[in-house]
Formats: structure tokens, sequence, C-alpha cells
């Protein structure tokens, strides 16, 4: 059967900003998934032993107070979710997210943080499968104008978003995304073996972050620099 048939596990993190090198978990969220029928879902509120500000509280509401009040302790809550998360994999559950070297990224910084082993380390070599609804989206479908934020693409998809910067809601939603990515695109993506996936958007990627690296330096800023790497940095 095609992969966005088969048992997948999606994956968000609600944080305190933008930079996945700096930035700390607040709500993690893994959703289990056999196509695009939820089995279950797995979520943590963390503290993240630093102020969270309001501009990241004003996205995913959850402010000092929540946090410090009904939170986990950052080190034990990052592991929690690492040890999931890769326990998910190495059973065979392809990762789906929405923008994935954000969410990857931040997560093996944050173990970093703790003293942790990292994400590699746990799955002795590199995070695989994953599958990234943007990175799939913005290759089958480059030509289309406007903006590609989960909300949109879920609307482009016809996948309805029950509760924008929720994790779980949007590890869902990265879920539903990539199965009508695949089933819509067959060729493509849907009846692509994962590991050909898998190398196919680390390409993807490079491309597109050279397109936009390029697009920055011809006008906004000539010393742009768009980090190609993907799924991870």
């Amino acid at each position: 059967m095609s992969w966005w048939h088969e048992p997948l596990v999606g994956f968000d993190l609600e944080t305190t900003g933008t930079d996945p090198a700096e930035s700390r978990i607040v709500t993690a969220a893994l959703v289990d998934t056999v196509g695009s029928r939820r089995e279950s879902t797995t979520s943590w509120l963390l503290d993240p032993g630093v102020p969270i500000p309001a501009e990241a509280e004003a996205i995913h509401g959850i402010g000092d107070e929540l946090a410090r009040g009904r939170g986990r302790p950052a080190k034990e809550g990052v592991e929690e979710i690492a040890a999931a998360l890769c326990e998910r994999i190495l059973a065979g559950r392809p990762v789906v997210a929405f923008n994935a070297p954000f969410d990857l990224s931040l997560l093996d910084a944050e173990l970093r943080r703790h003293g942790l082993p990292g994400l590699a380390e746990r799955l002795g070599g590199p995070v695989t499968p994953v599958l990234d609804a943007l990175a799939i989206d913005r290759a089958v479908d480059k030509y289309r104008k406007g903006s590609r934020t989960l909300q949109r693409v879920c609307e482009v998809y016809g996948v309805e978003l029950t509760d924008a910067h929720e994790a779980g809601s949007d590890a869902l939603a990265a879920v539903l995304v990539a199965v009508a990515l695949g089933e819509r695109y067959p060729a493509q993506a849907g009846e692509v073996e994962l590991a050909e996936l898998h190398r196919r958007q680390v390409g993807w990627y490079r491309e597109w972050a050279e397109g936009l690296q390029s697009w920055l330096r011809k006008g906004k800023d000539p010393q742009a620099v768009i980090d190609p790497r993907w799924p991870m940095r």
C-alpha cells in the first residue's frame, strides 16, 4: 500500500520563539494515525524555564503563569518527547511535520541544552523517513501564488484545522495535508518509496532555500543566508 494509507506520526511544537537554536518548547504533540484516521494524541505542556514572550503567547495562548503552574520541568518533558518520537520512528512510523527543520532542529537543540542524547544518537543514524508537508507542497505546486502557512495550505487541500497553533491540532493537520498530497500527486509523492521521497525532499528544500536566498540578495537583504539543510539543521 502507498505510505499515505499506512501508520504515520504527526509532530508539532509550540515554542517561545522562531529561532530553533535558541527557542524553548512550550507544548508538543505526537498524533498517531493510520493514513488520515487518527488513533491517539500524546501531548505535553512544559515550563520552558525562561519567560514566554508576549508575541509567542499571543500565538499559542500559553503564558508564564500557566506554564509554570502546570507545565512539566523542561528537561523531563524534552526527554519524554524525544523518547516517544524515537520509539515511533524505530517502530517504522514516518514522522510528518509542517516545516520539519524547525520542529526537529529545535527538539534536538533542547536535548543538547539539557545534556541529553540527541535524536541521531538515539536512532543510531539520521532522522528518517520524514514527510514535510510544506516542503512537498512547495515542490509539487511550486507556481501557486499566495502564502503557505499551515492554515492556508489546509484550505488548499480541504483539510479542517480546528484549533490553529494548538500542537495536537497542527500535528494532525500536517498529517492530513501530507495524505492529501500523496493522493493528489502520486507520481511525485504518493506512490514514491519513503526512502526516495525523503531524498527528494532534501533536494526540493535545498532548491527552495537557494532560490529564496538569491531573491532576497537581489533586493531586500544582500547578506541574506537561508539554511538549505533538511530535515534538520
